[in-house]
């Protein structure tokens, strides 16, 4: 049977199925007669990966809807059922549209099924979502969110009872009980009322937060400089309409900020994120508003978080006085040079010290940590393998973590989460700020610094989106030529060594990931993204200078990327 006709098919069974909830039917019958609309709606389901499903909200089996997040949700119950007698999971949301809706139906559908549910009374960050799994000794933990994607996403993602996201293992358990589920009358739901008189709906508050946001001021290095220095260091920070507004205000104030404000426009939660493109503080644009008003100010340092507050941007001024916007590899260079000089400062720095990068993030922080005699290790790309190390740590006393991060943006220091966190990164972004301040030094120097002694570390990303049963293909495609017919030049330089993660290299699991060595040092990465249509490419170089490495980086992106592109032109 061809995908069109399947998804025909389907689509006439949700049509007239009457536990179709009657919104979603009504979004149903306005695209009667649009094949290809149907097509992309109902050719596949929505593929729960290693983290959880990610989609478009809409109707359909290849949207997120309460029926996608009920389905998910109850091969989750089963297996939870499987490991414990009374298993529990904790819920979380942010601001993105459904998120109440569809936190609250995984919630009702666990409690159907004898699993205790704990549900947040208001959006939450993910992180905090990481913690209170760990807090509560619950089995799992789900957060709907879509992270930074467009305002028409919206996703669910599953922890494991070490606070962790899912790894592949039990993902592939979870996903095997989502799929015996033929209908939707095999998903089981019981109402509000009756899973609170039970026990089996328990909402989360105050108590948790204030628990949270001490775990977090707990792991501050210099609270003392930080409150002598307050009044003269300018924080600026937005949210982005997400969830990280009042958690990293509190743990500011907590650890002796005075001086903070937030762009007003952006502070209130709003799925639309209505003043910016994309909410995601990896983009300049997201920090338009905040950079102008940051401007007026005269701030120190602007932060922003994405809507569920698990990724940190931090924009600084350069030489001539200008906000720049570091990238995740900077700021993260930054955070392991503060973090471990600062531990070094007080001899709390352990012998055993690790800290934990993906293969795609710079080598600027493994060189840094190496100069303080700290281990260095690299994961696939996804902070599930960072918390995985982490959890791994805890059981075999081998190493103690200080430090783990990706170059999109994520983050985590402390060993109260398993997950990357915009609250504590924006915590030690601002202190390491203030601490350089205190000693005449801008956030900036401090990284010109770090160039100069460890090398010219520069970073680059692309991407291409390609939605649709199509897009896949695409990528699909993009991937074998160029693990079939790569080049034996890129950028002018011989490529020496090629590493495909496909074939599980160095214990990491199995992923669909090629990354290309040169001979000068330099690398790029191709990479399908695993929660939107893209595929990324990364590159890396390192230059004698400035200047150098800038044209490195320009040399190496233009020559794969004509290449890609001129691919993609002759499918």
């Amino acid at each position: 049977m061809s995908l069109e006709k399947r998804a025909h098919e389907v689509y006439e069974l949700w049509l007239n199925d009457p536990l179709v909830d009657p919104s979603l039917k009504e979004e149903l019958q306005a695209i009667s007669g649009q094949d290809k609309e149907i097509t992309d709606r109902f050719y596949t389901d929505l593929k729960f990966g290693t983290g959880g499903l990610r989609g478009v909200i809409g109707a359909g089996t290849n949207r997120m809807n309460i029926h996608t997040v009920g389905k998910a949700t109850q091969g989750l119950a089963q297996f939870l059922k499987s490991t414990d007698a009374a298993p529990s999971a904790a819920i979380a949301y942010d601001s993105r549209h459904f998120s109440p809706e569809f936190a609250l139906e995984a919630a009702l559908v666990l409690a159907a099924n004898g699993v205790k549910a704990y549900l947040f009374k208001s959006l939450r960050p993910t992180p905090e979502l990481s913690f209170a799994v760990r807090h509560l000794n619950a089995n799992a933990g789900i957060v709907v969110t879509a992270s930074h994607n467009p305002p028409e996403y919206n996703g669910y993602k599953v922890y494991g009872a070490d606070g962790g996201q899912i790894t592949p293992e039990t993902a592939n358990r979870v996903i095997k009980g989502i799929q015996v589920i033929s209908s939707l009358a095999e998903i089981k739901k019981i109402s509000q009322q009756e899973a609170e008189e039970k026990g089996l709906l328990v909402w989360l508050g105050e108590e948790l937060d204030d628990a949270y946001i001490s775990a977090v001021a707990a792991v501050s290095q210099h609270p003392e400089v930080i409150q002598a220095t307050s009044d003269n260091f300018r924080v600026l920070y937005t949210p982005l309409h997400g969830s990280g507004n009042i958690p990293v205000q509190k743990v500011l104030e907590r650890v002796g900020f005075k001086e903070v404000r937030v762009v007003p426009e952006q502070e209130q939660p709003d799925g639309s994120f209505p003043t910016v493109k994309s909410p995601n503080p990896e983009e300049r644009s997201a920090f338009a508003i905040a950079i102008e008003q940051g401007q007026a100010w005269d701030a120190d340092l602007i932060m922003g978080t994405d809507p569920d507050a698990d990724r940190m941007g931090a924009v600084v001024k350069n030489a001539q006085g200008e906000y720049v916007v570091l990238t995740g590899n900077q700021a993260g260079a930054i955070m392991v040079h503060y973090m471990l000089d600062s531990m070094k400062e007080k001899g709390t720095l352990p012998a055993n010290g690790a800290v934990i990068k993906t293969i795609v993030t710079s080598e600027l922080g493994a060189s840094i940590a190496e100069s303080f005699g700290m281990t260095v290790m690299n994961t696939l790309t996804g902070f599930k393998y960072i918390g995985e190390k982490m959890t791994q740590f805890d059981q075999t006393h081998e190493h103690t973590f200080i430090f783990g991060y990706e170059e999109s943006y994520g983050y985590l220091a402390g060993n109260y989460a398993r997950d990357k966190d915009a609250v504590i990164a924006a915590m030690l972004i601002a202190e390491a700020g203030a601490y350089y301040k205190s000693k005449g030094l801008t956030l900036n120097e401090v990284l010109e610094q770090l160039y100069t002694q460890h090398g010219y570390y520069l970073e680059g990303l692309e991407t291409r989106t390609l939605k649709g049963m199509e897009g896949v293909e695409t990528i699909q495609s993009i991937m074998n030529e160029w693990r079939d017919n790569a080049p034996d030049t890129a950028g002018g330089t011989a490529i020496v060594k090629t590493e495909d993660f496909a074939q599980g290299l160095y214990d990491l699991p199995k992923e669909n990931v090629l990354k290309f060595h040169l001979e000068d040092g330099s690398w790029f990465c191709l990479r399908p993204s695993g929660t939107e249509p893209k595929i990324k490419m990364y590159f890396a170089v390192k230059g004698n200078s400035l200047n150098h490495a800038k044209e490195r980086l320009a040399s190496l992106t233009n020559d794969v990327m004509s290449r890609i592109d001129a691919y993609m032109e002759e499918r």
